[in-house]
């Protein structure tokens, strides 16, 4: 179990931190359409909030330095994807809302493993 745990947190990262690096830096065909939708402050805190949360997937766990910063990396993730989730749906972006709560599923699923089932560790250091 904490192969799959290990392997869909580094997916995750990467799915956020290419999404959170294209709401930083858009491309100029989209940077007017993200604007009108959630305004350019907006989307650079969200875009930086999920490259953060990216970099806190995986380098605790690596580190075993505050190895429970995961586990706040997930719960920050959670509150995206249920606010993602929300705005797709009102806004009739059926698609966009099922990726989003697929997402949210799977966030989830780790958030709890990693905190009641299977926690990271602090690594011990020879003293």
């Amino acid at each position: 179990m904490n192969k799959l745990l290990w392997v869909l947190q580094v997916l995750l990262a990467l799915v956020y931190l290419a999404h959170g690096g294209m709401l930083i830096f858009p491309p100029a065909s989209l940077i007017d359409i993200i604007n009108q939708s959630i305004g350019p402050n907006f989307r650079v805190f969200i875009g930086v909030a999920e490259v953060c949360a990216s970099v806190g997937l995986i380098l605790p766990g690596l580190t075993g330095i505050l190895p429970s910063m995961t586990v706040a990396a997930l719960a920050g993730l959670i509150i995206v994807m249920v606010s993602a989730t929300i705005f797709h749906l009102s806004r009739g972006e059926n698609s966009s809302a099922v990726s989003s709560c697929v997402l949210l599923a799977i966030v989830t699923f780790v958030a709890y493993e990693r905190w009641k089932v299977h926690p990271l560790t602090t690594k011990r250091t020879a003293a």
